[in-house]
């Protein structure tokens, strides 16, 4: 039986990455990079600031890459403020499971800053029973760590969850963690999503395909 619920933030409970690949784009065309979809995905999408600057700009110092981090999740924030918009459908699926009393988290490589802020946002600040926040974690994903933190907290084994990921990163995690893994087809194409692992994959949260799980039956 179903009794949790995980979801990502970024590109799952909205579509976020326009703006990260905005942002990421004018940070990284002085050093020679055209990011670029394909580029996004394959370096950027669903990974820590610090990881992906550690490896795009190494000649940066700890403190440099720590502080392009900080002045890049600040402008993000500015962008995210009159850009964020639920994925459609998402109002409808959290009534559902509000109804059912199955308990819910957000699991996400995000900064708690803008993760809070996010969901503030999008009106989803009381929503979540937990928001696990990789980062503050040893690991964080594409390791299990934080969707296994996620059901070790609810005490629900992992057969009884399900994952909603929109990245590589994110779903090798979840089905690491031995989670069903729902994709969400808005930064990756469908096919990828099932190469990385996804069970399912929907368009957004207004997919018949969601039945095919029970939800929102």
């Amino acid at each position: 039986m179903l009794q949790t619920v995980l979801f990502d933030l970024d590109g799952t409970l909205a579509n976020t990455d326009p703006i990260h690949q905005v942002i990421w784009r004018d940070i990284l065309a002085p050093e020679g990079y055209a990011v670029d979809d394909a580029f996004f995905q394959r370096y950027i999408s669903g990974r820590l600031n610090g990881d992906l600057v550690r490896e795009l700009l190494p000649h940066l110092s700890p403190e440099e890459g720590d502080q392009l981090a900080i002045d890049k999740e600040v402008r993000f924030r500015e962008l995210a403020a009159s850009q964020l918009q639920p994925m459609p459908g998402l109002a409808d699926l959290l009534t559902w499971i509000r109804q059912r009393q199955i308990s819910t988290a957000v699991v996400t490589n995000a900064p708690r800053d803008n993760a809070e802020f996010m969901l503030g946002v999008l009106g989803l600040d009381n929503t979540f029973d937990r928001v696990i926040i990789a980062g503050e974690l040893p690991r964080s994903k594409p390791d299990p760590l934080p969707y296994e933190t996620a059901i070790a907290d609810f005490g629900v084994s992992p057969e009884a969850a399900v994952v909603f990921e929109d990245s590589q990163t994110g779903i090798h995690a979840a089905v690491a963690a031995g989670i069903t893994t729902i994709g969400v087809a808005s930064t990756h194409a469908p096919a990828d999503l099932y190469r990385y692992g996804a069970k399912l994959v929907i368009q957004d949260f207004t997919d018949p395909a969601l039945h095919q799980l029970g939800l929102l039956t």
